[in-house]
């Protein structure tokens, strides 16, 4: 039988910005996929990004003179979820400058953290910084099931304002904070199948040329990004895209989607060991759970009876064996079965296992210990060198050193 996952029930509305669940700060257990309401929530800029290692670092967000705030570094958890345009993503497919909500806890395990650890957090610079779920404006607002509701319009030399407010689309209690955001003439307008740019706005009427213009609260999708403000302004967001209709919206989660799913497919996909069974000679059973937040289609590659692969990765998710392809040194047999876990799963797992038999066990598969798996419907290729580990233990555990101490 085949089964599939699907986007998780557990993330629940999120708390706002900069908020903690907890009075004290969680740090995950290994093995175990951490309860997203102990996660501690806060918003920030991209600043950095290390997309081989799956690290970077963010402006946290914070009141007065925001853009001195010294980028902070985070860490995805090997299981952690990046989402952009209401889809699945990787750090890679995030344009620096883009405004990502994040729940993020304490390193699982410090020694081995990729990234600086913090012993006392503050609000620029969190001690939560390795994160479970990253997400842009769109994945936030779909997810917790908001818009941008534009109220007014003010257009000057093909930049201006909006002031709009972000409320729940079914309607909300009139309380929402009015915000205003920037835009020029980069800013695209997506309709339907169409991008529009500001002059076709004004071309079709639909913007003025100069001046101001009501919009009458007009839901749409917004994306956000930062940039210099003139005026002292210390914080003001800018608006790099408006969906100005579901359709646009849906576009836009459908091509982020098969962008993921061939970046998976060519990179196979993440789980960790929950068990191991030796046989004689090198053979074994090998029990594991696949990661979350794909694509469902993913998941149903992976069927009882198909052959399949599995190699060892690090915490970065790295692959660890081989000289010129993930394949080289993996672990080749059969998914033996393909079974889903009881009740909801958590945050971070698909709650699908497989259980696999390989006749030629490698030394990186062992419980508690991260893997990739390829079924061989997949497509074989060879990685770039910075996307996969030899011997070096500075590659292994890739040095926090990298980040300026500030």
């Amino acid at each position: 039988m085949v089964l599939v996952g699907s986007m998780h029930p557990a993330i629940a509305r999120s708390e706002e910005p900069g908020t903690k669940n907890q009075e004290q700060p969680y740090r995950p257990e290994p093995g175990k996929f951490p309860a997203l309401e102990k996660a501690h929530s806060y918003r920030g800029v991209l600043a950095f990004v290390d997309h081989a290692n799956r690290r970077g670092s963010l402006r946290v967000e914070t009141p007065g003179e925001f853009f001195r705030n010294a980028p902070h570094p985070f860490a995805m958890l090997p299981y952690g979820i990046v989402r952009y345009h209401g889809a699945p993503a990787d750090l890679r497919d995030i344009p620096l400058s883009s405004v990502l909500h994040v729940r993020a806890f304490l390193p699982p395990d410090p020694k081995i953290s990729s990234v600086p650890v913090f012993g006392k957090g503050n609000p620029d610079r969190p001690a939560e910084n390795h994160v479970l779920l990253l997400e842009d404006e769109p994945s936030y607002c779909l997810r917790e099931g908001l818009v941008w509701k534009l109220k007014e319009v003010e257009v000057q030399a093909n930049q201006g304002l909006i002031a709009a407010t972000r409320e729940p689309k079914a309607g909300g209690d009139g309380k929402a904070n009015l915000e205003k955001l920037t835009f020029n003439a980069a800013t695209r307008f997506w309709r339907g199948r169409e991008c529009l740019s500001l002059d076709d706005m004004i071309t079709e009427g639909i913007w003025p040329a100069s001046g101001k213009k009501a919009l009458g609260d007009q839901p749409v999708q917004l994306g956000r990004t930062w940039e210099p403000t003139p005026n002292g302004v210390f914080l003001r967001y800018h608006i790099s895209d408006i969906w100005l209709d579901d359709a646009a919206q849906q576009r836009a989660t459908k091509l982020q989607t098969e962008a993921h799913k061939a970046l998976i497919r060519s990179r196979w996909m993440p789980a960790w060991v929950d068990a191991v069974e030796y046989g004689k000679f090198g053979r074994a059973k090998v029990t594991a759970t696949l990661f979350g937040g794909m694509d469902t289609s993913l998941y149903a590659d992976f069927k009882a009876g198909s052959s399949a692969q599995m190699n060892s990765v690090e915490n970065t998710l790295k692959h660890t064996h081989g000289d010129y392809s993930p394949a080289h040194m993996a672990s080749g047999g059969a998914i033996l079965e393909v079974t889903r876990l009881p009740g909801d799963a958590p945050l971070g797992s698909s709650g699908i296992q497989i259980r696999f038999e390989t006749d030629q066990i490698i030394e990186g598969i062992r419980p508690g210990r991260v893997v990739r798996v390829r079924p061989t419907s997949w497509p074989l290729v060879n990685l770039s060198r910075e996307e996969y580990l030899r011997e070096s233990l500075e590659e292994r555990f890739p040095s926090p050193d990298i980040f300026p101490k500030y």
